[in-house]
């Protein structure tokens, strides 16, 4: 019975990552087609497309992990595969962190007044878009070589101290310095970075409300209500940013206690798994439904389906 679960959660996660990497495909060919074809790309389309380069990163390799056919095809020795697979996992979960927060902030800067000192970097952030993503990239590498050093295949080791990870892959025990260190420093880039998405959502809430109560001084309750399209952007990078604080919590509070206890039960390490990659997979929807130039290219496609069709 416990396998049969087992079995079935992970058929589970890698349905999940299968909707998610699809989803973030057409996402990221369209950020990509945007990008090419516009002379004048808004920050945000780099980022959202960076986004989803990492969450079908990140869901490619969970459907590796997940699978046992796809993992043992992989022509590489077992150790190998397993520090690679989740050195790949740890930086695109931290790329991820980055890159929301980073969305977040642009978004704050987009629809800040002239007034206001973030006016100020709205040309700026054009020009350094590019710069702070290899600097984010360079972060999130060096964050998490550490598992290069400490994950090993389980059949190769008779330590019966090791922290399972998936079937093939362990987490061999560290000294308590390294523990203590890699924990505090992850809890502190990780704090900061969800600091910085709560104060620029809290500051963006406070814009919001301020304009549509100036709104119903100067205009008609009817054209009050058609939001603006930086309005529908900023709504939709709360929304994103409120989900992946929840999904991270939950993440963060089951990660810190394994690592303390030293134990990953294979139900509690299926819940985490499917919580992370809930954002990586509800995330390209979210950003897909807001973007009228996506949906309208969706729609005549699929227009032109049965026409493709009857000319075969």
């Amino acid at each position: 019975m416990f396998m049969f679960q087992l079995m079935l959660g992970n058929k589970c996660l890698i349905s999940q990552a299968g909707i998610g990497i699809s989803a973030n495909t057409i996402l990221l060919l369209f950020r990509v087609y945007t990008l090419l074809l516009n002379h004048s790309p808004k920050p945000t389309d780099l980022t959202t497309g960076h986004l989803a380069l990492i969450h079908i990163v990140m869901l490619l390799n969970v459907i590796i992990l997940m699978s046992p056919d796809l993992f043992e095809s992989l022509n590489f020795r077992n150790d190998v595969k397993c520090k690679t697979l989740f050195f790949v996992s740890r930086v695109m979960r931290g790329l991820s962190i980055f890159t929301t927060c980073l969305l977040s902030v642009l978004q704050a800067i987009t629809i800040s007044p002239s007034s206001s000192w973030l006016a100020t970097f709205k040309h700026k952030s054009k020009r350094f878009i590019f710069h702070i993503l290899i600097f984010i990239w360079s972060l999130s590498l060096s964050f998490s070589s550490n598992v290069i050093f400490y994950t090993v295949t389980s059949s190769n080791m008779t330590n019966s101290n090791l922290l399972i990870l998936s079937k093939y892959c362990s987490l061999f025990p560290m000294k308590s310095i390294i523990t203590s260190l890699s924990f505090i420093m992850t809890i502190f880039r990780d704090v900061s970075f969800v600091g910085i998405m709560v104060l620029c959502s809290m500051y963006m809430v406070i814009l919001l409300d301020k304009h549509q109560r100036q709104s119903k001084h100067l205009y008609s309750m009817s054209i009050s209500l058609r939001p603006s399209p930086e309005k529908r952007a900023t709504q939709t990078i709360l929304l994103l940013v409120s989900f992946f604080v929840v999904m991270y919590s939950v993440d963060f509070i089951i990660s810190c206690s394994s690592i303390l206890l030293w134990e990953y039960d294979p139900i509690v390490l299926g819940v985490q798994s499917f919580m992370v990659n809930v954002y990586a997979t509800v995330s390209p929807f979210v950003l897909i439904s807001s973007d009228k130039r996506i949906i309208s290219a969706l729609q005549s496609m699929w227009l032109e389906v049965p026409l493709i069709l009857t000319r075969w």
